[in-house]
């Protein structure tokens, strides 16, 4: 893939007018009053990952309409806590996977934990997930997520994901091994999206890596790039020709951006200037409005992948100095 989205200089400076219901701020009280109505009920059982310098949990706790959430909670064993603490969200179709696939931030001192993103990983070979959505769709819909309720924002898939994502933050501070004043949210694509919102609905974070984010600046994302998981808007509007109004008041709950424009605390972005799944234009799109301190790293000959393991490491020193 060719550079195919804006310049770099233009990039710089895009900055589209945020496009948000009135009702925004009400919608996201509400949803997280109802979700904190239940319990969280956060389950930690000790499990054998076969990993001698990590303690793993398998952890359960209350999500969305008071649905089991599952995750792993991964402490480097032996450390003398209360310890800070990353949570991570998964890219999309990804689930949990098992413990040693994510013990990076252990073995740099943290603990962490892995956010299971419900109904997600079924079908992906590299990392199963454990977390169903019992909630079920709404309205006919294209193959994947992205459509999965979207006639109504009441029912729309990511007003469960995003509710679950906060809850996690609580997951995370109530657990004797973190300390609760030390908290980072993570993710990349489907996860960093994820992490925008959180960042900006949950008061608890002290920082926010966010890596090629996804559900990020919608309209301009469907119309520039013709890779999924956009494009399963695009099948959904083609089939529904009377539903565009319905579909983009839908998102417009849900768009990175406007969560960006909420988010206080440091981020540390990363864009790829090739990505074609997550355009760099909607990237910059959040990260021109992130209304904290900032930084993003630029890689300009990458796609989706982004910065792979030179970013981990650039953000792994970040860490050190938030700390």
């Amino acid at each position: 893939m060719a550079l195919f989205d804006l310049p770099l200089d233009q990039l710089r400076g895009y900055r589209p007018t945020l496009d948000e219901p009135a009702d925004f701020d009400a919608f996201w009280e509400r949803s997280l009053g109802e979700a904190a109505a239940h319990p969280l009920d956060a389950e930690f059982t000790p499990y054998d990952a076969a990993l001698s310098t990590v303690d793993a949990y398998d952890v359960s706790f209350a999500g969305w309409g008071g649905h089991r959430i599952r995750a792993w909670l991964l402490v480097p064993a032996g450390a003398e806590g209360p310890l800070p603490a990353v949570v991570h969200y998964l890219g999309y179709s990804g689930g949990r996977g098992l413990p040693l696939d994510h013990v990076v931030w252990p073995a740099a001192g943290w603990a962490a934990l892995i956010v299971d993103t419900r109904g997600q990983g079924a079908v992906n070979h590299h990392s199963a997930g454990d977390t169903p959505d019992p909630h079920g769709a709404a309205n006919p819909q294209a193959p994947g997520f992205m459509t999965n309720g979207i006639l109504d924002p009441e029912t729309y898939y990511y007003r469960r994901v995003f509710t679950d994502a906060v809850r996690a933050v609580e997951v995370a501070r109530s657990h004797p091994s973190v300390d609760p004043a030390r908290i980072v949210v993570q993710g990349a694509s489907q996860g960093g999206g994820i992490t925008q919102t959180v960042a900006a609905l949950s008061p608890h974070v002290k920082a926010a890596f966010i890596d090629v984010p996804f559900l990020t600046h919608f309209r301009r994302a469907v119309e520039i790039t013709d890779e999924d998981p956009y494009q399963e808007i695009v099948r959904f509007l083609a089939t529904r020709h009377d539903a565009e109004e319905r579909v983009f008041r839908t998102l417009g709950y849900f768009d990175g951006v406007s969560f960006a424009a909420r988010g206080t605390v440091p981020a540390l972005y990363s864009v790829a200037l090739m990505d074609a799944i997550c355009p760099p234009s909607t990237v910059f799109a959040a990260y021109n409005h992130w209304a904290g301190p900032k930084e993003i790293e630029i890689y300009p000959w990458n796609g989706h992948e982004g910065g792979t393991g030179v970013h981990r490491a650039v953000q792994l020193r970040k860490l050190r100095e938030l700390v």
